[in-house]
């Protein structure tokens, strides 16, 4: 199976309500989110589809033996990449099979290599959910506003 392009991002059940738009103003994180558009040129970084409903996607790292949630990056999605990231609640809101088709598209990948990447995901997320509580580091913004 290939390198994805295109990746399921569970966050573990603790780190539902942490995000970064919690963690700033509306006024901020509007600015964070028109630069990581203007970044990306106003396409999708995952797929370059050019659309005028971008969606900023925060990119999270999590080192279990810290219990740290640290934000490692910033990318302009559309919808159905940004639907893929967040798998778990796509196949929630009956989008799974939607969200299924796009990674196989964007990836270039079989049904059942589709599922196996799947089901590693969603492994990986048990074992970061049996975490109760994880602390938030959002020190890359500093370095994202210093580039704007």
């Amino acid at each position: 199976m290939s390198e994805p392009k295109l990746t399921i991002e569970l966050v573990p059940r603790a780190c539902w309500s942490q995000n970064v738009r919690t963690e700033l103003s509306a006024v901020e994180w509007d600015v964070i989110r028109g630069a990581v558009y203007r970044f990306a040129e106003y396409s999708c970084d995952v797929c370059d589809k050019a659309t005028a409903k971008l969606h900023a996607h925060e990119v999270w790292g999590y080192n279990m033996r810290t219990k740290t949630q640290k934000l490692i990056g910033l990318q302009a999605l559309c919808e159905r990449c940004h639907e893929v990231k967040h798998f778990g609640r796509a196949s929630i809101t009956g989008r799974g099979k939607q969200a299924r088709a796009h990674l196989r598209k964007i990836n270039g990948w079989t049904e059942h290599e589709a599922q196996i990447y799947i089901l590693e995901q969603f492994g990986e997320w048990e074992l970061r959910s049996e975490i109760k509580h994880w602390k938030l580091d959002i020190t890359y913004l500093k370095e994202f506003m210093e580039q704007i």
